[in-house]
């Protein structure tokens, strides 16, 4: 069981980095219409869209709506470790 938390936690991690890399891509031009942003605009707005419609952007510009899904991210990975160890322990 062990195993499987530490893949589950591996994949979490890169998850995260993955829209922290993403959300760091929108403040250069066209950085984001490559390849490598294609493919991460592919994982990562199926989970940001949500956030964006019940969150508005900050003086029309600033999108604050990634840094919730950062922490609803993070407390869902808690979440998940909190019942693991319930479960193995």
């Amino acid at each position: 069981m062990p195993q499987i938390y530490s893949i589950i936690e591996i994949l979490f991690n890169i998850y995260f980095y993955m829209i922290i890399f993403y959300v760091l891509m929108s403040w250069l031009p066209n950085v984001r219409d490559n390849f490598i942003g294609e493919l991460l605009g592919k994982l990562v707005e199926p989970y940001l869209t949500p956030f964006r419609k019940i969150i508005p952007p900050l003086f029309g510009t600033i999108d604050f709506s990634p840094v919730v899904a950062l922490l609803v991210l993070e407390l869902a990975m808690n979440g998940l470790r909190s019942v693991l160890i319930y479960l193995i322990g």
